[in-house]
């Protein structure tokens, strides 16, 4: 018996762990548009694995992606403390920083994040460490200051 030309979602993702390194980034480049800057195989199967089956399965709802971002928050061990509430930044909004005899642009996501150069940071201050190198408060970096009131 011949096997099918179009294998199960299952067999797709239990046939992950045995492929060569070099097909798993075939895979990968099909999904994601760039590559993990310290990837290792069981994060890359993982990642694929869940590709393969939102594409078949397709993916979560806003409201589901919402609720697992607020328990995140509810139970991670990162502080988020004042200065990360007393800004809100609308979808888009960019950051402009000159650092380095270069400018550095970060745009807020639609899921509160920060993107730089194609990376997602969860907070300003990563954002700030990555580029410097040393840490440094994110808002400080950017130039920000909160409005009275805590607005």
């Amino acid at each position: 018996m011949t096997a099918p030309s179009n294998p199960t979602v299952a067999a797709q993702v239990a046939a992950l762990p045995t492929l060569p390194i070099k097909e798993l980034w075939i895979l990968w480049d099909r999904y994601f548009p760039r590559r993990p800057q310290h990837p290792n195989r069981r994060y890359l199967e993982s990642r694929i694995a869940y590709k393969i089956q939102e594409e078949a399965y397709g993916g979560l709802s806003a409201a589901t992606k919402e609720r697992l971002i607020a328990i995140g928050r509810k139970h991670s061990k990162i502080k988020t403390g004042p200065t990360r509430s007393e800004f809100h930044f609308a979808p888009g909004t960019r950051l402009i920083r000159e650092w380095g005899e270069r400018d550095h642009q970060v745009t807020v996501t639609a899921e509160g994040l920060f993107e730089y150069e194609g990376q997602r940071f969860k907070s300003l201050s990563a954002v700030a460490r990555h580029i410097t190198g040393a840490h440094w408060s994110g808002p400080l970096f950017f130039g920000l200051r909160a409005l009275a009131g805590g607005a």
